[in-house]
């Protein structure tokens, strides 16, 4: 298939290697900055622009992996003229309708994993969520997503909505609590290379064990001797003292209903 690819960002930078690998061609590449466009459009050997009116209309599928925020206006802007050729966006928490009533065919090809630019993955494990607004346009979607992952599901925007709040979750909100535990380290001189077999651990139980039955520590007995004791190390920084009360009580009721 012709694929032009709508942004240059953490998730196209993973995808467009893979589509190409697929023995698809990516035809184009579009970014908001010429700088992006060039760095990625050079790995695929593909030509870019910066200009949305410049998109080749020669594409079979475009592909929009860009910010949720501006995604319903450049769809707008992308599908003028181009109507009749199909529109898929990444995005975890837009409906498929955005682009209703500005093209004629199109949905959802939702790639659900943390993409960065300087890390390459194996698509192939990935597990990628679609969705069409016709059986047509889903069978090409699937036909896409199966030339480049081992895991294709069909899903609807709404529980794709749930999907991704669970994603941030597991992600985004352990990343964090991963930095709040780099932030404790750094102040006491303690490197946090030390964690990485206890995270690595903690991961790979999951894969063998349900969450609630992996789950350890403190919150889960309620030892509320240790969790004063951390509380009182965290006083000077509210929002972790915050951060631990609500989780030790999510984790404790939640290993106890």
């Amino acid at each position: 298939m012709k694929i032009a690819l709508i942004g240059a960002g953490n998730l196209a930078t993973n995808i467009g290697p893979a589509l190409k690998a697929a023995g698809h061609d990516v035809v184009q590449v579009y970014s908001r900055t010429m700088e992006s466009a060039v760095l990625l459009a050079d790995k695929l050997e593909c030509a870019c622009t910066n200009n949305i009116e410049a998109v080749t209309h020669d594409a079979d599928i475009y592909i929009v992996a860009v910010k949720d925020n501006a995604l319903e206006s450049l769809a707008q802007m992308l599908c003028k003229g181009r109507e009749e050729h199909l529109f898929v966006h990444t995005a975890g928490s837009m409906p498929l309708e955005v682009f209703k009533g500005v093209a004629k065919h199109y949905g959802v090809l939702y790639p659900m994993q943390t993409f960065s630019k300087n890390k390459s993955l194996d698509f192939s494990k990935i597990p990628c969520f679609v969705e069409a607004e016709s059986e047509e346009s889903l069978t090409l979607i699937k036909t896409l997503a199966a030339s480049i992952t081992n895991s294709a599901y069909e899903l609807t925007s709404e529980n794709r909505k749930y999907l991704h709040l669970a994603a941030v979750f597991a992600c985004n909100f352990a990343n964090h609590c991963y930095s709040v535990a780099a932030d404790l380290l750094e102040k006491h001189g303690i490197p946090f290379q030390v964690m990485l077999p206890l995270i690595d651990e903690t991961a790979e139980k999951v894969h063998h064990l349900a969450p609630r039955e992996a789950q350890t520590g403190p919150a889960v007995r309620y030892d509320e001797n240790v969790m004063q004791k951390h509380l009182a190390l965290l006083h000077e920084t509210p929002n972790y003292e915050e951060i631990y009360k609500l989780m030790s009580k999510s984790i404790h009721e939640r290993n106890n209903d």
